[in-house]
């Protein structure tokens, strides 16, 4: 029995078998639709600055003030 996955893009289940040419997606249309939204970069991931939390001890430079 084949995997069944929803569509990242609508919600539609799918088979993901070899057959299925736009697995993970159901269509051509909901992989446009997730490339188009990668593109615009609605897909982001927090990242935090390492530098962030110490910046307070950091010593100043020529370009900062402290």
């Amino acid at each position: 029995m084949p995997t069944v996955v929803n569509c990242p893009t609508c919600g539609t289940k799918v088979e993901w078998i070899e057959a299925n040419k736009y697995r993970p997606f159901c269509s051509e249309r909901c992989r446009q639709i997730d490339l188009g939204a990668w593109a615009e970069e609605k897909y982001v991931i927090p990242v935090a600055n390492p530098l962030d939390d110490f910046d307070d001890e950091a010593p100043p430079t020529p370009d900062r003030k402290s």
